[in-house]
């Protein structure tokens, strides 16, 4: 056996004992309410021991000192908020809405057969080759549009290598890694750019009033991102995720992508593409003119927009128009009566996401009201302020513990607020620019996304991912995810190491330096 045997090997069998003890857990339903009584008995205790943290943050652009102290949930307060919240912990699930206006449209294009007949033009079109690469770098650029990513790239990334005689859960896995680890490298300006650098500037003024934090200043960095985890995420798929999976028996899809396509599906497919164009004009016509309907109050497109703040229902209506179209003009639709029939079959798929999605709901807001989440985060931060790290070293220390809090906080910008009042001073004060400091943050924030339970859209992702395997469960998904996750981590970090000692800059207008 060569070396190179014997250390996947050794990989291959830590991911498996990974995914064991991971399948070994409950139920996902389980797991969660267990988690649930854990965070509601460790509040009880972190509050009768009176922890607490006291941080700066932003009111209206006023800094102000914080006091945060763990709330325990086993008093008369706490108990009552989580019987009188249940429900509306649930339906203010933000996965929730987002996956279930999705699948309306998702149902409709599946159900009449569109999207089989498209993905058999793809097989036969498409070199093999790049399917991953094509894949990873789809999931990466959905940042843009915000969470849509997490309902339509990733299932369809199964599907797209399920279509190429591949496994479904590899697919999965590299359409989840570019999406959600990589979420904030792109080669557009994001809704996330402009939150982080408000909260960068606000922090930044707190050492030196006036200073200006462009939406624009990571972006050299973070469109090179994009490409390096593009090619991180292919390679991790190929190399070591796809040859554990193995092989997956071919499913009727598969058999259906090597046949030509049908003059049927043909006629259908065209009148489906009228559509979709159609459709996505009159979308432009709302959104491209200065005082366009779908722009914010402002004429902004991103920013607070009806564009934005829509964009789910844009897209489930992008897949059900052209859909319709396919079904009538290949026979498969003939009546409304056969398209609400479609939505209610798509429905019916995400029977056990919702069951799902009543206990993460529940867990994630019992973490949220304790305080745990903000304790841990500001203690990590005091704890590497007081380790008396500067340059690389202090770089490198700053995105493992971004890495390490996110496992515990998910919204980007709720941990933000939290750390940058105590990176960015302390960074300035140090020579770096408020921006650098920033960049740095949004690489730990992004490459733990992908094993984290406490990420929203985990619950969603696998269930995904037992469509394809009944066994999957939450070991599943970390075993197969942490390899992308350790590979981005290295990977990016050395990119932002090549960045800092070349000296370049980060952005148009930005550097490392002040």
């Amino acid at each position: 056996m060569s070396e190179g045997d014997k250390r996947r090997g050794l990989i291959y069998g830590f991911l498996d004992w990974v995914e064991r003890v991971g399948n070994r857990l409950p139920h996902p339903v389980t797991l969660f309410v267990l988690l649930s009584l854990v965070v509601v008995v460790v509040s009880h205790f972190a509050a009768s021991a009176g922890v607490s943290v006291t941080y700066e943050r932003f009111k209206d652009g006023v800094p102000e000192r914080v006091t945060v102290a763990a709330v325990s949930l086993l008093t008369v307060e706490g108990i009552r908020r989580i019987f009188s919240e249940a429900v509306g912990n649930f339906t203010r699930f933000a996965p929730l809405g987002t996956v279930l206006v999705a699948m309306l449209g998702v149902g409709v294009a599946e159900g009449a057969g569109l999207i089989q007949a498209a993905l058999k033009k793809v097989v036969l079109s498409t070199p093999r080759r790049f399917v991953t690469l094509v894949v990873v770098f789809a999931g990466v650029m959905s940042n843009i549009a915000s969470d849509a990513g997490y309902v339509v790239l990733v299932p369809l990334g199964a599907v797209v290598f399920m279509a190429f005689g591949r496994h479904p859960l590899a697919g999965l896995a590299a359409a989840f890694a570019g999406v959600s680890g990589g979420f904030s490298a792109n080669l557009l300006v994001s809704t996330l750019d402009p939150l982080l650098a408000g909260i960068s500037q606000e922090a930044a003024r707190l050492v030196q009033p006036g200073t200006v934090v462009n939406p624009t200043d990571n972006y050299y960095f973070m469109a090179a991102s994009t490409f390096a985890i593009t090619l991180l995420g292919t390679w991790v798929t190929e190399r070591v995720v796809e040859p554990r999976l193995g092989a997956y028996e071919a499913s009727s899809l598969v058999r259906a992508g090597m046949e030509e396509v049908s003059p049927e599906e043909s006629r259908g497919l065209r009148w489906a593409l009228v559509a979709l164009l159609a459709y996505s004009a009159a979308i432009l016509a709302m959104l491209l003119p200065p005082d366009g309907v779908l722009r914010s109050p402002r004429g902004e497109i991103l920013s607070g927009s009806a564009f934005m703040a829509g964009l789910v229902p844009i897209i489930a209506f992008g897949f059900m128009v052209p859909g319709v179209a396919y079904g009538v003009a290949s026979g498969r639709i003939r009546s409304d009566k056969d398209v609400a029939h479609l939505m209610g079959k798509g429905m019916s798929t995400m029977g056990g996401y919702i069951v799902l999605a009543f206990f993460a709901a529940q867990f994630v807001n019992y973490f949220s009201w304790s305080n745990l989440g903000v304790i841990l985060a500001v203690k990590g931060a005091e704890l590497l302020k007081a380790s008396g790290f500067v340059g690389l070293p202090l770089m490198v220390s700053f995105v493992l513990v971004s890495a390490f809090i996110n496992l515990f906080i998910g919204s980007a910008s709720a941990k933000w607020s939290i750390m940058a009042p105590i990176f960015v001073p302390m960074f300035m004060i140090l020579g770096y620019s408020p921006a650098f400091t920033q960049l740095v943050y949004r690489i730990g924030d992004s490459v733990t996304n992908i094993i984290t339970p406490l990420m929203s859209y985990f619950a969603v992702i696998v269930a995904f991912a037992e469509r394809y395997d009944e066994r999957a469960g939450i070991g599943t998904l970390i075993s197969t995810m942490l390899p992308y996750s350790l590979a981005f981590l290295v990977g990016w970090t050395l990119l932002m190491v090549v960045w800092y000692l070349l000296g370049l800059p980060i952005g148009p207008g930005a550097s490392i330096y002040l």
